[in-house]
């Protein structure tokens, strides 16, 4: 469900914002917060498609001072047009192509952005995230202590911060939200942690996610 998708981006960048005392929030500071994570989307979404067009204005600025300053063109009468002229060397041009590719990624990404922020006006989104926030905080403990248990030796306050802001969500559905199967959950942080974590994060979150599956599995609490 591609709303409940963004819902988990929106609660991963909400959680960045959240303070030390996040015990102590009150329902109202949650709904803030979030708020304040939608516009940092949008601004983040605007920044990223400034870059990519004063990256491709640079690039056009680069072809039109070689083809002015190619000397077919700085000899040539005063008042013709200028001439077209062959490519520069290889190098130069897969450098720009490299900028090029850059630039179409940033704009990729800012249009993924964009549908986010979309989404997340829709209350269906945002009474997702609340309560996706509000039972990470009124259980803490709980499942930082979960997650503390399979993580192999990496005490949590030492994880990368994104590895384990994705495993708070997904740990907060897996126990507690019994309407979202198991297997989605777990699907959803992966492609979490490929999109925004390391190279390794995706293999370490999911191994961690499966140990407290089958952990639930035992217990016969799992939602499948």
């Amino acid at each position: 469900m591609k709303a409940r998708t963004s819902a988990r981006e929106l609660v991963l960048l909400t959680f960045s914002q959240l303070a030390k005392n996040i015990e102590e929030l009150e329902d109202k500071a949650v709904e803030d917060i979030i708020l304040f994570s939608i516009r940092a989307i949008v601004s983040e979404s605007e920044n990223e498609l400034k870059t990519a067009a004063t990256k491709l204005l640079d690039i056009k600025e680069f072809i039109q001072n070689y083809e002015i300053d190619n000397p077919d063109n700085l000899n040539k009468p005063i008042g013709s047009d200028v001439k077209p002229v062959n490519l520069p060397l290889t190098s130069d041009i897969k450098e720009k192509i490299d900028t090029l590719i850059e630039v179409v990624d940033k704009t990729l990404f800012a249009l993924d952005i964009s549908e986010t922020f979309a989404l997340a006006n829709k209350q269906d989104v945002k009474d997702y995230c609340t309560r996706l926030v509000r039972t990470f905080l009124e259980n803490k403990t709980g499942i930082d202590s979960k997650i503390n248990n399979y993580s192999e030796g990496w005490n949590i306050d030492r994880m990368v911060r994104v590895d384990r802001d994705i495993l708070r969500i997904a740990v907060t559905e897996l126990l507690f939200f019994k309407d979202i199967p198991s297997s989605v959950t777990i699907d959803e942080a992966v492609e979490l942690a490929k999109k925004y974590g390391t190279d390794e994060s995706y293999s370490f979150i999911n191994g961690i996610l499966r140990q407290v599956f089958e952990e639930k599995n035992k217990t016969g609490l799992t939602n499948s």
